[in-house]
């Protein structure tokens, strides 16, 4: 049975995957667009799904709260530059370099979940908690598709 946290590095996974193989495309190709439309997609609905099935739950707890709010901040910061991205040609440099950023502050938020919240959060959820969320969290991202 997969838990929150296993569930959340797949994702994880598929955004990195999404994040390397956009970068290695070029101009105002089919594959661009095909390609950032998907991370696009990846991370509206894997943000959404985190705040209600990860962060939500451990902003109750004082241990957590902090970081909690700050993954969510982080989340509304790739939500400005994928709307700037959107209204960038995504053949100028202009759209590289926002690329770019999003992709270092995304690959940040990322490592940083990984390496320093799951142990905090596994600290802090039961182990019920944390299978129950991962069912929540699949659920809505299979929806979502």
């Amino acid at each position: 049975m997969k838990n929150i946290f296993d569930v959340l590095k797949e994702s994880h996974e598929k955004q990195r995957l999404l994040l390397d193989t956009l970068m290695e495309t070029s101009g105002d190709s089919p594959a661009r667009k095909e390609f950032y439309q998907n991370l696009k997609d990846e991370l509206e609905q894997h943000s959404a799904a985190e705040e209600r099935f990860f962060y939500a739950p451990l902003i109750d707890s004082d241990k957590t709260i902090e970081l909690s709010r700050h993954g969510i901040a982080e989340h509304h910061e790739f939500d400005k530059l994928m709307a700037q991205l959107d209204e960038t040609d995504m053949s100028s440099p202009a759209w590289l370099s926002l690329m770019k950023t999003l992709r270092h502050k995304v690959l940040h938020h990322l490592e940083d979940e990984e390496q320093n919240f799951f142990q905090l959060a596994g600290k802090v959820m039961t182990d019920n908690q944390k299978v129950t969320l991962a069912d929540g969290y699949v659920e809505e991202m299979t929806n979502a598709s």
